[in-house]
């Protein structure tokens, strides 16, 4: 399948949209295929190409306020943690994967440590994830807890605070923050808010039965505001939306409609690729991880932050909003997912123009997944970035080996008809 993915090329609009050739005779604009949406063997795909080695989106720093605060976190079945350092501004991140027996370190959502305990053997981790205790082996020669810390992830934070996490299991990520997201941090329309007014007020989450796929093609246009989203039609001028599309985030840019500016909450949103939006307003701010838990299903998890000087109703107006029109497109993406699993639809016919930000978003997911899936062809085996190598025994590697050779007999075996 995967030898017949070609790369794609896209174009640029007058107004900086990376759009794609509408030409007749060429099929670009046509969507992804369903099966991108419902086979395990793509998503399995994804957590190696995509969630392994591209920059996340996780969080703000103003999460933390003082050291030892912590944040579990997972991302297509990676989980791990983000803790504030003792120097109150270093934000360490690592696999929530005990060294001894993979039990996770950190079974909270959140809170404040001094120590990570894991609570199957007692092994301890300070908060820089290096081992400080492993009761009784003390005994065992030559095991050295150097060798034993929890596995590093790579932080970012950016120049507006927020935290960015990237799983590449490398010193250096393949993939720097710049190659996708430099000027991100910097938009022109962000020098009206300045982020550090804003307080942490709550998160709140939905779980969704479609791929994190169909919710990216859903937020990335505003065609389907119209008939979906009566709040959104009631004050924005929808002839006036568009987008503009970077290597790797996408704006969203809208106008009030003539008459309702008094109304207009003067909105600012920005999509990251792969699976994170942020919205900002002089009243509130938002984000949005679409967290994939299978091909299939995925949870919608928010992080809802209130300027400080915004009075209640200024504040509820724009959070009951939001939550509105989320759970409208929570319904759109669940009805949609069931269609694309029934086995009958393929894919349509996507807008050049209004559509023009999901044809970029599912050019830019074929390429990634494409360029990968070459390299592992070339290999002739699965390549996992976020895999850790650790020094192992011989008989670990006659293990692996055993084990790999028992599933490329499966798989022959289920090639035979």
């Amino acid at each position: 399948m995967f030898s017949k993915l070609g790369s794609v090329l896209a174009m640029t609009k007058p107004n900086g949209d990376a759009i794609l050739s509408s030409k007749p005779d060429v099929q670009e604009a046509r969507a992804l295929p369903a099966s991108w949406y419902r086979q395990d063997e793509m998503y399995q795909l994804e957590r190696r190409a995509i969630f392994s080695k591209r920059w996340l989106l996780a969080t703000h720093k103003l999460r933390f306020t003082k050291p030892g605060d912590f944040l579990r976190f997972e991302e297509a079945g990676y989980a791990f943690v983000l803790c504030l350092d003792k120097d109150g501004e270093t934000i360490n991140g690592f696999h929530n994967i005990c060294r001894h027996k993979a039990f996770p370190i950190v079974t909270e959502e959140a809170g404040n440590a001094k120590i990570f305990s894991c609570k199957y053997h007692g092994w301890s981790y300070g908060i820089n994830g290096k081992l400080a205790k492993a009761p009784r082996f003390d005994t065992v020669p030559n095991f050295n807890k150097e060798n034993h810390s929890l596995f590093p992830v790579h932080v970012h934070i950016d120049a507006i605070g927020f935290v960015w996490v990237n799983l590449d299991a490398s010193p250096e990520p393949e993939v720097k923050w710049t190659d996708d997201f430099e000027g991100v941090d910097s938009q022109e329309r962000f020098k009206h808010f300045d982020f550090s007014q804003y307080q942490f007020d709550h998160v709140w989450g939905m779980q969704g039965n479609y791929n994190w796929k169909t919710l990216a093609d859903n937020y990335n246009e505003c065609y389907h505001c119209q008939v979906a989203h009566p709040d959104v039609k009631a004050i924005t001028d929808l002839t006036f939306y568009y987008t503009v599309s970077k290597p790797g985030y996408i704006q969203h840019f809208s106008r009030p409609k003539k008459g309702t500016e008094q109304d207009d909450i003067k909105i600012s949103s920005t999509y990251y690729f792969p699976n994170a939006c942020m919205t900002v307003s002089p009243h509130f701010f938002y984000m949005m991880r679409c967290v994939p838990t299978s091909v299939g299903t995925c949870s919608m998890e928010y992080e809802v932050y209130r300027h400080k000087n915004a009075t209640d109703e200024e504040f509820e107006k724009t959070n009951q909003f939001f939550k509105r029109v989320l759970g409208e497109d929570k319904y759109l993406c669940d009805s949609v997912q069931k269609n694309l699993e029934a086995g009958v639809f393929t894919n349509g016919e996507l807008h050049p123009d209004l559509e023009s930000a999901p044809i970029f978003f599912q050019n830019t997911v074929r390429q990634i997944l494409t360029d990968h899936r070459r390299k592992e062809q070339d290999s002739k085996s699965d390549i996992w970035p976020a895999r850790r190598h650790v020094p192992t025994s011989e008989i670990t590697k006659v293990d692996d080996e055993f084990c790999d050779g028992l599933a490329c007999k499966a798989e022959s075996a289920d090639m035979e008809w």
